[in-house]
């Protein structure tokens, strides 16, 4: 009996031990623990508005044959500089060639009629006032010679149009530029239908791109100006992505934004301009544009602090020794690794920055270590 009763006591000491040593685990991990918290203050913030663009020269000029024929050589290459004037292909125009001759037989005729009718004014002339020939006689004779002057001039002047079509089968370039793709080769039929190529001057290029009626308003209202021109004279130097992915060295500046809706897209077209001395930029490469604007007063914090419900940004905001989910509005940075907070916190307003995966509304926590 006596063992029994000793056993009894030895199992009763061990739960209450267990029990114990339950309850101080459960207390220790019920306890609040330590999260990072920063203090927000107000500060400006530059963010960029990223759009797509195509690249246009200052110049993109369609080389076209001004005559029908064959091409019968090609100067230029694809891709080489070109400057004002200088031969890019030579067309072989039979019809051309044909249409001189026969206009300077027509010149030839019309000098022949024009000598003889003078020939004939001036044989007939002493007739008449001999009273040989009547006057009218000698004004027939004479109104032949004007016509035959008139005739002269024409056939000139359909001289002159073949001579100059002539040189039509020289094609030059009408501008300083870059040549682009050359679809049309040796022995090729054209004529001013075809475009031989293209004869871009990208001295200067244009990024164009366009934004709805919303972003343009919203861009807009970011800098000063009463009129629409004052505020494009306001807007910083912008930044071109080219297409891999490197930023190009120069920066840019918004010239124009067009002042038509365009109807069946709803959208408004702008125009960046960037210096392009060294040729890196080709007419149709595309890209991206950076468009920066600065926001005075807002709070930055970074998006690992942030989580988001539905469709709002949520953060946990530090009420005394707990937390409280908390709506702000926010605009990213192009990094991704910020926010700029424009609305839902205040001045002084403490968050928890890291680990706010494990935390819920209400939580205790500790924001300085022991």
């Amino acid at each position: 009996m006596t063992r029994k009763i000793f056993f009894i006591s030895v199992c009763t000491l061990f739960i209450f031990a267990s029990c114990g040593k339950k309850n101080s685990q459960n207390s220790k991990d019920t306890a609040p623990k330590y999260y990072p918290t920063m203090t927000v203050s107000p500060q400006k913030m530059t963010l960029e508005s990223v759009y797509p663009v195509t690249i246009k020269g200052l110049e993109d000029v369609e080389i076209r044959p001004r005559i029908d024929g064959f091409v019968d050589k090609v100067f230029i290459d694809e891709g080489v500089v070109v400057k004002k004037g200088q031969p890019m292909f030579l067309i072989n125009s039979p019809q051309s060639i044909q249409n001189l001759a026969t206009a300077k037989a027509m010149v030839s005729s019309s000098q022949a009629n024009l000598n003889t009718a003078k020939l004939n004014v001036d044989r007939m002339r002493p007739l008449a006032e001999k009273n040989i020939i009547s006057e009218v006689q000698l004004q027939t004779y004479e109104n032949q010679y004007e016509q035959a002057k008139a005739d002269l001039v024409q056939a000139q002047a359909g001289l002159d149009e073949a001579q100059e079509a002539i040189s039509w089968m020289n094609v030059e370039s009408p501008v300083d530029g870059v040549v682009g793709t050359i679809p049309y080769g040796l022995g090729n039929l054209v004529n001013n239908q075809f475009i031989l190529t293209y004869v871009s001057d990208a001295s200067i290029v244009f990024a164009n791109f366009s934004l709805n009626e919303k972003e343009l308003l919203d861009l807009l209202k970011n800098y000063k100006g009463k009129t629409q021109a004052e505020k494009i004279k306001n807007i910083p130097p912008v930044t071109l992505i080219m297409a891999n992915g490197t930023v190009y060295p120069e920066q840019g500046k918004i010239q124009t934004i067009s002042g038509l809706i365009i109807i069946e897209t709803g959208s408004v077209n702008i125009r960046a301009e960037f210096p392009n001395k060294n040729g890196l930029l080709r007419a149709g490469s595309s890209g991206q544009v950076l468009v920066p604007r600065e926001l005075d007063s807002v709070f930055a914090i970074p998006q690992k602090a942030t989580f988001n419900l539905q469709d709002k940004i949520l953060v946990y905001k530090v009420q005394g020794d707990s937390v409280v989910q908390t709506v702000i509005t926010a605009e990213a940075t192009r990094d991704g690794q910020q926010y700029a907070v424009t609305g839902g916190l205040k001045a002084g307003d403490q968050i928890v920055t890291d680990g706010i995966a494990t935390l819920s509304n209400g939580k205790k926590i500790k924001t300085t270590k022991e």
